[in-house]
């Protein structure tokens, strides 16, 4: 496992011996690719071997410069993963900002009702618990998982349809949903989101202006666990510690097309 961007003193919970810290000049990297997977191609880890010898041609137009192209070795769906108010969202949002192209981001089912302004099928699928029970007993999600007193879950036919757009799927997901899809050997890549410290975490939270004293509590809870967790060896292909958004971002991209 890799780590980048740490800074040992801040993050004890993860195990020094597998630490490598990188330094990064920043650079533009690639915005459109093609290729023909389907889910059925990425089910099995045996079949990892033949997805790294891929190479995609890819056109970089983040810059006004001239483009340039590159490959991208790996076109595994990611998973991305971290603590509440870590900035996994963020990253997951400029990564799909940047390279529209290449990446998408799937679409959760849900059991909570929608929130002011968000759609069905955008933000996510609203369901009733009897459906959401439904899709577990028919085997339709890769992983699903109950946070916050409501349910979540990612379905195979939302990864389906981004691999025959040809693109990578981006899997913004929890820590059990994680564990749910290494053990169900589908060939993904996983990223673990870490914060410089508990401490700046919470201050992260409190900054919000929208938790309760309860909430954050509990989150600051699961983000132990979910620090616990990372350092287990063989947990997370990457761990990326944001404590600086755009270095963060570079290291982010950096595995993501040249590792």
């Amino acid at each position: 496992m890799l780590i980048l961007n740490l800074r040992r003193s801040t993050l004890k919970q993860i195990n020094a011996k597998n630490v490598v810290a990188i330094r990064l000049v920043k650079r533009h990297l690639q915005a459109s690719f093609s290729t023909k997977h389907s889910f059925d191609h990425f089910y099995h880890l045996n079949s990892v071997k033949e997805t790294n010898r891929i190479h995609i041609m890819a056109l970089d137009t983040s810059s006004s410069s001239a483009t340039t192209k590159r490959c991208v070795k790996d076109t595994r769906p990611l998973v991305i993963s971290g603590p509440s108010g870590v900035g996994k969202g963020t990253l997951c949002n400029l990564l799909l900002s940047r390279h529209p192209s290449i990446f998408a981001t799937t679409v959760s089912h849900t059991t909570r009702e929608p929130r002011l302004g968000e759609l069905d099928g955008r933000e996510y699928y609203f369901i009733s618990n009897d459906e959401f029970e439904k899709l577990i007993n028919r085997g339709a999600f890769v992983e699903h998982a109950k946070f916050g007193g409501h349910r979540y879950g990612t379905s195979k036919e939302t990864i389906d349809q981004i691999l025959k757009q040809n693109r990578v799927p981006v899997l913004d997901i929890e820590m059990e949903g994680v564990k749910q899809i290494k053990a169900s050997q589908i060939a993904a890549r996983f990223l673990f989101i870490a914060p410089p410290s508990i401490e700046l975490l919470e201050q992260r939270l409190r900054g919000r202006g929208t938790e309760k004293e309860e909430s954050i509590q509990k989150r600051l809870a699961q983000a132990q666990h979910e620090l616990a967790y990372a350092a287990t060896e063989g947990a997370h292909d990457i761990t990326i510690v944001n404590d600086d958004l755009e270095e963060a971002y570079a290291c982010l991209q950096k595995f993501i097309f040249e590792d």
